[in-house]
């Protein structure tokens, strides 16, 4: 997988599709920012070269690289299925999921998948 590596970049893990067979990898990109919105927390990302985790991915980075976040929250690219003024994210200190509203200031990673 080092062949797929960018410069900075850490790999995550495997994603694995909807019958169990791997379906894409998972980077996690470099750099990260905080004390910003859901809205520019996707803006950062994509500038970034990539997008926020889903709530799945965020797991994966939780157990695969949980050393290269902050013990803080981080925003996912997820918004909540009953409210659009909220999104979810995970606390990379605890492990928690949950969701909070869009206008929090939150912190973010930026993550780039390569499909199988």
């Amino acid at each position: 997988m080092t062949q797929h590596l960018r410069p900075g970049e850490v790999y995550a893990g495997l994603l694995l599709g909807e019958n169990g067979a791997p379906d894409a990898h998972l980077f996690l990109l470099p750099g990260d920012v905080s004390g910003v919105t859901w809205d520019a927390a996707k803006a950062w990302a994509v500038k970034a070269g990539g997008e926020l985790p889903t709530r799945r991915e965020q797991r994966i980075l939780f157990a695969n690289a949980k050393l290269c976040f902050q013990a803080a929250w981080y925003w996912s690219g997820e918004q909540h299925a009953d409210g659009s003024d909220f999104a979810w994210g995970q606390n990379f200190g605890n492990g928690d999921q949950y969701y909070d509203h869009k206008s929090y200031a939150g912190h973010a990673r930026a993550v780039r998948r390569l499909a199988i």
